[in-house]
């Protein structure tokens, strides 16, 4: 955001009035929307196409790893740099160099061409994270849950409409071609989006009410906290875009390090441990409804479906639930954590399918207060003057569980078709005991938060 100079070289945001501030978040819900849609488009169909080039089962699935080898390096260091140059210019370009990447994924011809079109959507598509951390920016505290929550939501419907679209489109001849020119087309339409955002009436950063808050992060009570106390003011600057780029590398890696040495560690330990615990869950759901009721595929699709579409009613109704709890996510986070730990027990032992649907049921709406709740006390507990930064580092520890969850799955499976699950049950029980040890700093830092609102 750009800010006005005084002759001391200090700048003061300008102050957001209540109605650009709900434009502004409105717009972003529609970004996300739009984002998954478009990238959801394509995901499902990209297998088929690469078999269809005379890729190998291995080489396609090593090309298939790239992404998430590229996300799980590049998420920190990307949200890092949106704290530096700000979250206009990191969010558009963003943007429009994974356009780039599914533009050349529309032309990929051959196997080398499709690898080369996933590397910058590997190192790009953090689109999501950067409009969090601006969602983070514009909202206070308070509202910090429902915003996330409304966004999670918007960005699950494309999600689940986007698969249908693209089937429909692929059924055509050059059908993979089209959607990858479609979605091209979808994010440099978020990009004409995120560039008429009215930037210039926002107080992005909120500078001054972070400040306010600055003594009650746990960051800035560490002897790093000088690392983070800037990050509110260059969330909101563009100049810091044309710094020299050694200058901007140097200032990710403080921040980096910032991270690294904070006492952050018990928060992304449970946000691993409950990622691996449900990636766990999902691992082999199709594969064990099957060989434990005799169910065909097409009925855990649905299922999987029905899943999908309660946890965006849970997105909507994380307002009224974060009420209920006094805005206390830890309190929230503890308890939904508790409750996926038991339904992730329930399916284990499940003795019908009927179990089975009442376990998804609910699993659908603890999983997504889970996510949403983790993020927020993230950056509570983290200070939202480097929102990127922490973002991005929780995007890059859910990346390491993706990688670890299908080794630990394909040895469970060996013991029993449960053995996932039971699994999962175990990692939920230790984040759930971390949790339990850490109670008193939670809960000290929640009621000073209350007490500030």
């Amino acid at each position: 955001m750009e800010e006005e100079e005084d002759e001391g070289g200090g700048g003061r945001a300008a102050t957001a009035s209540p109605a650009s501030s709900a434009r502004f978040v409105r717009c972003l819900y529609a970004v996300g929307f739009l984002d998954l849609f478009g990238v959801s488009m394509v995901v499902p169909l990209m297998n088929l196409h690469i078999k269809s080039l005379g890729a190998s089962h291995t080489v396609a699935g090593i090309i298939g790893s790239l992404y998430g080898v590229m996300q799980l390096f590049t998420s920190t260091v990307v949200g890092c740099w949106s704290d530096i140059v700000g979250r206009r210019y990191s969010l558009l370009a963003c943007i429009l160099l994974s356009a780039l990447g599914y533009f050349l994924l529309g032309n990929s011809t051959t196997v080398f061409l499709f690898a080369i079109a996933r590397v910058p959507v590997g190192i790009f598509k953090h689109t999501l994270s950067i409009s969090k951390a601006l969602l983070s920016d514009l909202v206070s505290e308070r509202d910090r849950p429902l915003v996330m929550g409304r966004f999670n939501a918007a960005s699950s419907v494309g999600f689940i409409l986007g698969p249908v679209v693209g089937g429909y489109l692929a059924e055509f001849k050059g059908g993979f071609y089209q959607t990858s020119f479609i979605c091209a087309s979808i994010f440099l339409l978020n990009g004409g989006l995120v560039w008429m955002l009215p930037w210039s009436e926002e107080n992005i950063g909120n500078r001054d009410h972070y400040q306010d808050k600055e003594t009650n992060s746990f960051l800035a009570k560490s002897n790093h906290d000088h690392l983070f106390k800037s990050g509110a003011s260059t969330a909101v600057t563009n100049s810091s875009f044309f710094q020299s780029p050694w200058i901007q590398v140097a200032t990710v890696l403080k921040k980096i390090k910032g991270i690294a040495c904070s006492n952050l560690w018990d928060v992304f330990l449970v946000r691993f441990l409950m990622s691996v615990a449900i990636l766990l869950y999902y691992s082999n759901f199709t594969l064990a409804l099957e060989e434990r009721f005799g169910v065909k595929p097409l009925f855990a699709g649905y299922l999987l479906s029905y899943s999908s579409a309660l946890g965006v009613l849970a997105g909507c109704l994380l307002g009224p639930i974060t009420r209920l709890y006094g805005h206390d996510t830890y309190r929230l986070l503890l308890h939904s954590s508790t409750f996926t730990c038991t339904l992730i027990l329930l399916y284990a032992s499940a003795p019908s399918i009927w179990m089975v649907i009442l376990s998804s049921t609910f699993l659908a709406f603890s999983t997504t207060i889970g996510r949403t709740c983790i993020i927020d006390l993230e950056l509570t507990v983290g200070g939202s003057e480097a929102s990127g930064t922490l973002l991005g580092v929780g995007q890059s520890v859910t990346s390491v569980g993706r990688i670890i969850a299908p080794l630990l799955s394909g040895i469970a499976q060996e013991f029993s078709p449960c053995g996932p699950p039971s699994l999962a049950v175990g990692l939920a029980l230790v984040a759930i005991v971390i949790m339990n040890a850490n109670k008193q700093k939670y809960s000290s830092h929640g009621s000073v938060k209350l007490k500030n609102q």
